[in-house]
């Protein structure tokens, strides 16, 4: 398999300002805020941070941590968008956003991969809120999107909705991401591509892509 070099670069809704000394400054549409990023170990651009606000990490063993806001941040969540897809951005109390921005250049490659395709089968596993399950619905792959959580799936169709593609053929599917995989293989089904994006870290995720690919278990 070749290994290939995907780089992220910002867009209208989202951008990477600076980082530094273990941080990072994001803007997210037109709030900013600031975020650990343990990777960031050179010294900030700027030593003056603008932000909306900023998630302080746990100091025990079980990580956590809070947000503090220095200007008011809709808590109820705002509207941003990448290409086609359009989804509610909300501070969590998992330090993140309610999507993974660092995705971005898998859903663009994905989507040049399947472009020969039409109606391409694809899956979207750990699919979280669906961003990337609607990057490439909108190209027309048909999708299905797992993840374990009842909450993430149920915000995946009303990012569905938000972005005008709830008709699309995407199946929602709430599950362990493993053991659905491993039904997917004693049923024979075979896919085009697949996203894989567990939670462990950016390190491990991962995008395959290719013809009539068969899925294998996670």
């Amino acid at each position: 398999m070749d290994l290939i070099t995907l780089t992220g670069e910002p867009w209208t809704d989202y951008g990477l300002i600076d980082s530094g000394h273990g941080r990072k400054l994001e803007r997210y549409g037109k709030y900013r805020f600031i975020r650990p990023e343990p990777q960031a170990l050179w010294a900030p651009a700027s030593a003056d941070w603008d932000a909306h606000g900023e998630f302080l990490p746990g100091s025990d063993e079980e990580g956590g941590g809070r947000w503090v806001f220095q200007k008011p941040v809709p808590r109820e969540g705002w509207s941003l968008a990448w290409h086609e897809a359009h989804f509610t951005a909300q501070t969590t109390p998992f330090r993140h956003l309610g999507f993974f921005p660092d995705m971005a250049p898998v859903w663009s490659w994905m989507r040049t991969q399947i472009a020969d395709k039409p109606e391409a089968e694809c899956m979207n596993l750990f699919g979280y809120t669906g961003v990337g399950t609607l990057a490439l619905a909108a190209k027309g792959a048909r999708m299905t999107h797992v993840d374990a959580s009842k909450k993430s799936v149920a915000e995946g169709k009303a990012n569905a909705a938000l972005s005008g593609m709830e008709d699309l053929p995407i199946r929602w599917m709430i599950d362990d991401a493993g053991k659905f995989v491993a039904r997917e293989v004693r049923r024979g089904r075979r896919y085009d591509g697949i996203i894989l994006d567990p939670p462990n870290g950016a390190a491990a995720r991962t995008a395959k892509c290719g013809s009539s690919k068969r899925a294998s278990p996670a």
